[in-house]
């Protein structure tokens, strides 16, 4: 006797799994039905957990480098849910300040010419169009980072979405702000930063990209004086001879035995015709070029220590808008680069120029802008980070 076996209908599988016809219904319905909702109270013994998302910059997109970590956020808030936890996980984006601004400048550039016949710029549009344009851009770049989180499963809290310049962040950070103040842990001083002319901001150390560029060192001949007699002369090598007009002092390493005699001693800045110190200081490289050094407290890092320790004079030749001050004297209002070649020839056609040779260095790059940074003097506000400074 035969037996006929009934067999389970075999499903029918796509060959592929193609996520799209899935997961944006699925993320709906987590959405809709509250599962990523967070409560502002807790239930008697229930454990809260709350994580704020890192805000991506409505510079632009999200690449890859988000997908990743927001994965990892998203299993721990996952998982915090999963075991019971009142759990928020806040999303959000930020302003990005200059960076934001960046970018709408070069999309602002591309659209057109201006009344010189360059590419149009921000002062073309007037303050008020380009700050409509800009929140614009926030509406359009913010929306694409939503939709990209959401897409990822993100399981955030989409009704608390906060973006940096709401109105209660602004004023939380204005709070925090004099809070700091008053207890004597945010100040403000005149200090070296970095500068970026295009941008007209200061700029942290991580916004300074340094980037080996090929340029010269000039070779410059400074007298010695004594009085209005001449008694010798040293070579200073520099990458950066329009920061000359500038120079408080020239630093020769105390054991070095080839300047000894000039210690204490003036020297005559060229074209400038000012005397400045000869001063004695073991950060000297001895080895490099000629092992003496031209200081310019007032854009350079290291000249900045080396003139705030020896009390030198700070003398400000370059400006903000990326032109020689009135420091500067003749060369008061030209750029930097058309300040440089001027000055290289006049040098020249004094007759101390000794040399010009070619030499790689590290330039530091604006982040956002890729304009050099220029290490100048500027008010800005600090923070103490060790409380034994505070008095």
């Amino acid at each position: 006797m035969s037996h006929e076996i009934n067999r389970l209908p075999t499903p029918s599988l796509d060959k592929s799994f193609e996520p799209q016809a899935f997961e944006a219904k699925l993320y709906a319905f987590w959405n809709e039905n509250g599962c990523f909702d967070s409560y502002d109270e807790s239930l008697p013994g229930q454990k809260s957990f709350s994580m704020v998302i890192p805000p991506p910059n409505v510079t632009g997109v999200l690449h890859m480098g988000h997908a990743l970590t927001n994965a990892i956020q998203d299993i721990l808030v996952r998982w915090q849910r999963m075991k019971g936890a009142n759990t928020l996980w806040l999303p959000g984006t930020d302003h990005a300040g200059i960076a934001t601004q960046t970018q709408v400048e070069k999309a602002i550039a591309k659209e057109g010419k201006g009344p010189t016949g360059r590419p149009l710029t921000r002062h073309d549009l007037g303050r008020e169009k380009f700050l409509e344009r800009t929140w614009q851009w926030k509406e359009d770049h913010a929306g694409q980072i939503t939709n990209q989180l959401k897409r990822l499963g993100s399981s955030l809290d989409w009704k608390r979405e906060r973006f940096t310049m709401d109105e209660g962040l602004s004023k939380a950070v204005r709070e925090v702000f004099v809070r700091l103040h008053s207890e004597g842990l945010i100040y403000r001083g005149e200090r070296i930063i970095n500068w970026c002319p295009r941008c007209q901001t200061a700029l942290s150390d991580l916004e300074v990209i340094p980037t080996e560029r090929k340029g010269k060192l000039w070779n410059i001949r400074y007298e010695i004086v004594d009085g209005e007699k001449v008694v010798g002369s040293v070579v200073i090598a520099t990458t950066r001879p329009e920061t000359m007009l500038g120079d408080t002092a020239i630093a020769v390493h105390p054991e070095d035995e080839r300047y000894t005699e000039f210690h204490g001693k003036q020297a005559r800045l060229p074209l400038v015709g000012r005397n400045i110190p000869v001063i004695v200081d073991s950060y000297v490289d001895r080895e490099f070029c000629t092992g003496a050094l031209k200081i310019t407290p007032a854009h350079d890092f290291n000249d900045y220590d080396l003139g705030v320790k020896h009390k030198l004079p700070f003398i400000s030749v370059m400006g903000k808008e990326g032109k020689i001050t009135d420091e500067g004297g003749v060369y008061a209002g030209l750029k930097f680069s058309e300040a440089r070649e001027k000055i290289v020839s006049d040098l020249d056609t004094a007759g101390v120029l000794v040399k010009v040779e070619d030499h790689a260095n590290k330039v530091g790059l604006c982040q956002r802008c890729e304009t050099v940074a220029e290490p100048l003097l500027s008010k800005q506000w600090f923070v103490k980070l060790c409380y034994s400074d505070i008095n």
